[in-house]
């Protein structure tokens, strides 16, 4: 497992077993986000060095440029901008300059995937909230790819 080399503290990093095909994982990751993950959804994630946002609401936005696709095998995020405006946290733009990792492999019967959130760990304040939020996310994901509906932020 990926550690920080500052504070020697484990990213967060969540492995889920999906019923689906590997290309099928790749394109929800790359086309499909507003069906899994949130309807407020700006740019494109299709290419390396596209330009993306999702939003939950007026108080919490993420921009992610495109760093890497590897058709079927990973997709890389890097966090350019964000702000998660909820009154409890002090440090509302704590994932800028974040990495988020999404790993495929083919398993027996569907796929494997693998999220690490680089820079996303215990020491930070919003660990807890984003962490609730990824598992969250990660089965609508789930859902979405075995069943056609995921259960995405409305507007």
């Amino acid at each position: 497992m990926k550690t920080m080399s500052s504070s020697n503290v484990e990213n967060y990093m969540h492995i889920v077993e999906i019923n689906t095909t590997v290309d099928k994982m790749y394109h929800a990751l790359t086309h499909e986000i507003p069906l899994w993950w949130t309807e407020l959804f700006e740019g494109s994630s299709s290419e390396e060095g596209n330009l993306f946002t999702i939003r939950f609401g007026d108080q919490i936005h993420k921009t992610m440029r495109v760093k890497d696709l590897t058709a079927n095998v990973k997709v890389v995020w890097s966090v350019e901008d964000s702000l998660i405006a909820l009154p409890d946290l002090k440090n509302q733009t704590e994932w800028i300059g974040t990495t988020i990792v999404w790993e495929i492999e083919e398993k027996k019967g569907g796929c494997q995937i693998k999220l690490t959130h680089i820079g996303l760990n215990p020491a930070i304040e919003c660990y807890e909230i984003c962490s609730n939020g990824w598992l969250q996310f990660i089965g609508s994901l789930k859902k979405f790819l075995e069943t056609g509906e995921g259960v995405p932020y409305k507007k």
